[in-house]
């Protein structure tokens, strides 16, 4: 059964700075697991807010923070421009203050994850990388600069999902697999036959329905599993 979901945007510190987020959870009284939900190259834009959403109504509480400061693209130009702006560093530092105040949310039951799409799938594993905070870490269609070197690092189980016509992100899959398992970390992919690029997302041509239901299927297992 569906939780009802409350929503809002909300600020919290990272240091000497703050970082704002769409946050969204149950109205029901308890604790629930934590998803950071990390947002595709064109920003915090309402489909990220629905995704936030859809965590919020299995029983989740979900921040997607706004790694562009208030700035979202429409055009791929204009979202190639803010992407090349945002330093991997940044986001990082943002993405674990996120997940630290997500933690500690008096509904949430301390256990947190994350979900990136795109360039946020990059992060998602560069999160899981590069802080202990998470207990899982899903990558949808994403890949980050040094993720084979970083795969020592990597702090909690890994689900992959990926379309296989997205040939230059699918394609390093296998050797990110091995890299993650000859260091003794635990991953799991899945790769969409047909499927291209940013098939989870539904405001988009890429949309692929069959694949999209499937992959949500499989992230909500996995984030059961993990974040109990």
């Amino acid at each position: 059964m569906a939780h009802e979901v409350v929503s809002q945007m909300v600020t919290f510190p990272n240091e000497a700075s703050e970082v704002a987020g769409y946050l969204a959870r149950p109205s029901d009284q308890g604790r629930f697991p934590g998803v950071v939900v990390i947002q595709e190259w064109w920003g915090l834009v309402p489909h990220i807010k629905d995704v936030a959403d859809r965590f919020a109504a299995e029983g989740f509480v979900a921040i997607a923070p706004d790694l562009y400061h208030g700035q979202a693209a429409t055009a791929p130009d204009q979202a190639m421009q803010l992407a090349r702006s945002l330093t991997w560093e940044t986001a990082v530092h943002d993405l674990k203050a996120t997940a630290k105040h997500l933690a500690g949310l008096p509904y949430s039951n301390g256990k947190v994850g994350s979900v990136g799409f795109c360039m946020g799938g990059g992060m998602s594993y560069r999160l899981a990388a590069h802080a202990d905070v998470l207990s899982a870490a899903v990558i949808f269609y994403g890949s980050s600069p040094n993720q084979i070197e970083e795969a020592a690092t990597v702090s909690c189980p890994i689900l992959g999902l990926y379309g296989e016509t997205d040939a230059r992100i699918t394609g390093a899959v296998p050797d990110l697999t091995e890299a993650l398992k000859r260091n003794g970390k635990s991953i799991e992919t899945h790769v969409y036959a047909g499927a291209p690029h940013a098939f989870f997302n539904d405001t988009a041509p890429s949309y692929r329905e069959e694949a999209a239901k499937d992959a949500w299927a499989r992230t909500l297992a996995f984030f059961r599993q993990h974040l109990a």
